[in-house]
């Protein structure tokens, strides 16, 4: 990788707008559009409000939020110690919640999915989750969502 942050800041929703605002400021370094540091800025932010809503459960915690860069594309890692998620599969399906009581949409995945070129999510029940979220640099190829 050519450059790279790390970010730890603690689970409270206020947080979300400032990891929003970091993952902004590092991605503007590169030769992005408005539209990509947008789309990065949505995806970073619907990532770390899962961390902190539904792997906090409203419980205290930290949420780590890693940027990297090289010539051929820009990686986010959103990481929770929280309660995990027990069937990603169903997780990433629209309008699935794990937290109704809250009026929750479900769309997190997909808006994250929509905006990034990949997305991937490691979760161990207990340990938390992980989800590292990768856009494509303009002209390159293998561009898919995993």
């Amino acid at each position: 990788m050519e450059n790279w942050m790390k970010l730890v800041f603690d689970a409270r929703s206020r947080n979300e707008a400032f990891a929003r605002l970091c993952a902004a400021g590092f991605a503007s370094q590169l030769d992005l559009t408005i539209t990509d540091i947008n789309d990065i800025k949505t995806a970073v932010s619907e990532a770390v409000t899962n961390a902190i809503i539904h792997g906090y459960q409203s419980q205290s915690g930290q949420v780590i939020l890693e940027g990297s860069y090289d010539r051929h594309r820009i990686i986010f890692r959103i990481q929770d110690g929280g309660v995990g998620i027990p069937d990603i599969e169903q997780a990433r399906q629209p309008l699935f919640t794990s937290r109704p009581d809250l009026e929750r949409s479900g769309m997190g995945f997909t808006v994250m999915e929509t905006f990034m070129d990949a997305v991937e999510v490691r979760s161990v029940a207990g340990q938390g989750t992980t989800v590292t979220l990768t856009k494509y640099l303009q002209g390159q190829e293998n561009r898919n969502v995993s």
